[in-house]
């Protein structure tokens, strides 16, 4: 039977492994909260880009702008794919780098003119390891999303689909649909899709609208705005379901330890209970010695 100096040293062990992931738990519990205010405080200055968006599009449906250029002379197999694959900067969070990865695997395989945008050093050091060229300026970590961060990487995508360096790009990322369920899921970010804006949030064209100098010169200024506000978002969508699974996969271990306690707990007890029948035993059997 085991020794119950060594059970008592596992159960220590176990012990102080619990605090560690109970004190995690609870530091992720609060960046989720952080997160998500962050978000709901910026959501309707976003929402407005959106309809202003929509507004020009309703006044003037064939109106001509570089981020709605479908790239139609570019074959299919040519075109030049950009994506931005959001992941952790550490492990300990269950399923979701791996989820982030297969996904971001999948979609690259399927054309060759690939350009891979890491954020997170997960993913990072994954496609090193794979070989895969990753770009080199584009350092941004996962952790603490913010508007200026969102608008650095907005300004570089942009830059690069306007050179032409890139036809398409495409964030990849985890969103949160439901805080027991999220999914890794494929957005694109350039070029605008109009019908994307065919119904924002269930407003109504604003026939009072009056877009000065000109709608072409306020699209130039709004387009990179609600660029930066869907990467903001994203990103924050990210770090909030990393959050959340790992709220979840410390729970988990949480409550495999406490598990694994009673079960030690049992097993030390029946070692101590059979610690003192064998000296009871053994005095016992003394005693009737001694007597004879």
């Amino acid at each position: 039977m085991t020794n119950m100096r060594e059970i008592r040293s596992r159960m220590k062990s176990i012990q102080d492994i619990m605090k560690i992931t109970n004190a995690m738990y609870l530091i992720s519990s609060s960046k989720l909260k952080k997160a998500r205010k962050s978000l709901t405080a910026t959501e309707p200055y976003f929402e407005t880009l959106q309809t202003t968006i929509q507004d020009i599009l309703m006044r003037i449906p064939d109106i001509e702008h570089s981020a709605f250029d479908m790239r139609t002379d570019v074959k299919e197999e040519d075109k030049k794919r950009g994506y931005i694959v959001i992941t952790a900067d550490k492990g300990l969070a269950g399923a979701y780098n791996h989820n982030i990865i297969k996904l971001a695997e999948k979609e690259m395989n399927k054309g060759k003119n690939n350009f891979l945008f890491a954020v997170g050093q997960v993913g990072r050091r994954y496609f090193a390891k794979k070989n895969v060229t990753v770009d080199v300026e584009f350092l941004y970590t996962a952790q603490n999303p913010t508007l200026h961060r969102a608008r650095i990487i907005a300004a570089t995508i942009i830059e690069l689909y306007e050179r032409k360096e890139l036809d398409e790009v495409y964030i990849i990322y985890t969103k949160m649909i439901t805080p027991m369920k999220a999914e890794a899921e494929m957005l694109q970010v350039l070029p605008l899709q109009k019908s994307r804006f065919d119904k924002v949030s269930g407003k109504r064209f604003n026939e009072t609208a009056v877009f000065n100098p000109s709608p072409e010169k306020v699209m130039d200024k709004v387009v990179p705005n609600y660029i930066k506000g869907l990467i903001y978002g994203t990103l924050v969508e990210a770090f909030s379901s990393e959050q959340n699974a790992r709220m979840m996969a410390m729970e988990a271990a949480t409550t495999s330890a406490k598990e694994m306690i009673s079960d030690l707990s049992l097993m030390y007890n029946r070692a101590r209970q059979a610690a003192i029948t064998q000296e009871i035993t053994e005095i016992a059997s003394g005693a009737k010695c001694a007597k004879k």
